[in-house]
């Protein structure tokens, strides 16, 4: 008998003794069965497949599509629109007034961003002693090489295919706002932490859990929608033990409070900026008054139930707001698809794999169109794109479970990505011509 025999034996996460899977090997976490050399040859992979798609990435958006000029003014123009808000934020502080005034100005009030990015940009500039702009490119891009890293993790994890996972891949690079994870943007950092704390929350040991909490108040510092997306380990739990567990209310203390207490450390992020805002201007909720004032936000959370909120005609390329609306529909029909999909297959695969990815989903496209419900959709493509990698990465791991299709059914598959990436390249490539110059996309 190996090593590495004896270690999946005595791995407590089995339930080797009951014969019946315990919580993380329901939900598909095999961290305890690898072992040193499989976890960092795993990692490795993941650092290898990140960086190149970062690099193509920037790549693609400064020596191919970004203005001409010397590479460093090129690099400089991933520097647009919500990125001079960041850097005023870095340069003076958060300053508003109270209340905030009705119009954008950054001068007067900036407090209508979350300040995780912001104050670690700061860092990075001052530990590597460039500018401010380009410290925002940097923590941005360093974040999507990590977004990256977590995605090529969770597919080594389900033991997903190659092929499955470089379509997959290419299925969230070729979204028309997959650039934004390398523009002076937050996608990217809020992107990675929510992996990073889905990733670490599901795997069993102290040291993970102390990695989850890190991510976890990375991620509600960085999007007020972190803060219901911190739940998922709560749902996670809920959906282990099911509903004899929920039942058994005398064991809800032993059952769920370790999932409860993640969540609760991992609104930490969140809960700080509020403080801040308290305690300086006496009003815990400036960001919420900055971004009615400001840009007119009035959240409408019936929005997905109003029949005018969905747009199914083709938008045009000029016309970033039409492209918002579309990506709302398309959001919401891809959430019914997969939802249909796991009714339709649930006798054949566990459901439950999935289902905090299926909550943060739902969770981000929910309080993302009630909150540009009055705006007209402004700037959904962007919030759409979060959501889309979340279901394709939850759908890898769903195909994953079915039996092999016929040869041609595959082939179909494969042509549909390949013609629908190509599609989402070319107009991820006019976004990004449009977004270097300065035009607004999204």
């Amino acid at each position: 008998m190996t090593a590495h025999t004896m270690d999946m034996e005595a791995s407590p996460a089995m339930g080797l003794a009951t014969g019946k899977p315990r919580f993380t090997e329901r939900f598909g976490f095999r961290s305890a069965l690898l072992n040193p050399a499989d976890s960092m040859n795993a990692t490795l992979r993941a650092f290898a497949a990140a960086f190149v798609l970062t690099a193509a990435q920037l790549l693609l958006a400064v020596v191919c599509l970004a203005p001409e000029g010397p590479l460093s003014y090129r690099y400089s123009t991933l520097v647009q629109h919500d990125s001079y808000w960041f850097e005023n934020i870095i340069d003076r502080g958060y300053q508003t007034t109270v209340p905030p005034i009705n119009h954008k100005m950054m001068e007067v009030s900036n407090t209508a961003f979350f300040p995780a990015y912001p104050a670690i940009a700061t860092a990075v500039q001052y530990a590597l002693r460039i500018g401010t702009s380009n410290a925002l490119l940097v923590t941005a891009q360093a974040a999507a090489f990590g977004f990256w890293v977590y995605f090529f993790l969770f597919c080594d994890r389900w033991r997903l295919p190659f092929s499955m996972t470089a379509f997959g891949a290419a299925a969230i690079a070729s979204h028309p706002a997959a650039f934004f994870l390398i523009t002076g943007y937050s996608e990217s950092l809020f992107m990675m932490s929510l992996l990073g704390f889905l990733y670490w929350s599901s795997a069993t040991s102290k040291r993970a859990k102390v990695w989850a909490a890190l991510h976890g108040i990375c991620m509600s510092a960085t999007r007020i929608v972190g803060i219901p997306c911190a739940g998922a380990p709560v749902v996670q739990a809920v959906m282990a033990h099911g509903w004899a567990g929920v039942r058994d209310v005398r064991g809800w203390f032993r059952r769920y409070s370790p999932s409860i207490a993640l969540t609760a450390v991992a609104c930490f992020g969140a809960a700080g900026f509020f403080v801040f805002c308290l305690l300086r201007w006496g009003r815990w909720d400036m960001y919420m008054l900055t971004q009615q004032a400001g840009w007119g936000i009035e959240p409408d959370y019936f929005a997905l139930l109003k029949p005018s909120s969905y747009r199914w005609l083709i938008p045009t390329l000029y016309n970033p707001t039409e492209a918002s609306q579309m990506a709302m529909t398309l959001g919401g029909l891809m959430l019914v698809a997969v939802i249909a999909c796991e009714f339709v297959f649930r006798a054949r695969v566990d459901w439950h794999t999935r289902v905090a990815l299926y909550f943060m989903a739902f969770v981000i496209y929910f309080i993302s169109v009630a909150g540009v419900a009055s705006v007209a959709m402004e700037s959904m493509l962007r919030y759409e794109f979060c959501v889309h990698a979340l279901i394709v990465l939850a759908f890898l791991q769903f195909l994953s479970q079915l039996p092999s299709p016929p040869r041609l059914v595959r082939a179909l598959g494969m042509a549909a990505v390949v013609v629908f990436g190509a599609a989402g390249i070319v107009v991820q490539g006019w976004y990004v011509w449009n977004f270097t110059r300065g035009n607004w996309v999204a």
